[in-house]
């Protein structure tokens, strides 16, 4: 197994500040330029097998083999979550656990997960470029509205609240909000290799437009969700984003079949 950067008692306190003061923290060079080059590749498959088009992977079986699920089972990385988790909130995680997720913006596909504004399930949320375009005007920056919530001691909270900000009538009013300036969310140019912080349950977020042409691919790393998954209503819509993402895989899979 690759060995990935240790968990230092200095930085913990830094991200978990910065988190709160800024809505992120940024740890440079989080991937070695080689971890990097072997996420890479394996991108190069996925994007060559899903015909140059949208796509996400999600869970540790959806990219089994790759660094990226090394890194979600990796002791080092998972004690840095832990770490800045118990911080963060005061107590440990319901499961111990990373969640990946492997998201590659291309094509006309692509282009329609632009500004899908939304709350994660899990409380950390760790977004590591693998590519991004680094010219033209539209290069899928991200976006967001750092730490507008606060946890929810009732999952129903949570679930009326992100029903309200995730349905088509909102997407529509806080996208063109955003787009006339009566908006403005904190705008990240995100560098591959780098890995930012932030409380993705906390934080409504999401991605500016990238060019049909180019590429964006991020490992997003999810970890500690509030809320168990055992309650009925947390399992007809907490799994939302994952339906998403298995919707779009299955077109194209019967596109390549066919």
């Amino acid at each position: 197994m690759p060995e990935f950067l240790k968990a230092d008692p200095q930085v913990v306190p830094r991200i978990v500040s910065e988190m709160e003061q800024q809505g992120y923290a940024v740890i440079e060079r989080f991937l070695s330029e080689e971890q990097l080059e072997a996420a890479r590749a394996h991108v190069k498959h996925e994007v060559a097998r899903h015909e140059q088009e949208y796509f996400a992977l999600q869970g540790r079986d959806a990219v089994r083999g790759s660094v990226i699920e090394a890194m979600s089972v990796s002791p080092e990385v998972t004690d840095l979550f832990r770490q800045i988790y118990q911080a963060g909130l005061g107590q440990p995680p319901r499961s111990p656990a990373i969640f990946p997720a492997l998201r590659c913006l291309q094509g006309t596909s692509g282009k329609r997960e632009s500004y899908y504004f939304h709350y994660d399930a899990a409380a950390l949320t760790a977004l590591i470029p693998l590519v991004t375009p680094t010219v033209g005007r539209h290069c899928g920056d991200f976006i967001f509205f750092p730490n507008l919530r606060n946890i929810r001691s009732s999952l129903y909270a949570n679930i009326a609240e992100k029903a309200l900000m995730q349905n088509t009538l909102t997407q529509k009013l806080v996208t063109f909000a955003v787009k006339r300036g009566w908006l403005k969310p904190v705008k990240i140019k995100i560098v591959p290799g780098n890995a930012y912080f932030f409380w993705g349950y906390r934080s409504l977020h999401a991605n500016e437009p990238c060019d049909p042409k180019a590429l964006r691919s991020t490992v997003l790393l999810h970890y500690g969700e509030p809320h168990s998954r055992d309650n009925l209503a947390s399992r007809l819509f907490l799994g939302w984003n994952f339906r998403r993402a298995r919707a779009s895989n299955q077109r194209t899979t019967r596109k390549n079949v066919g």
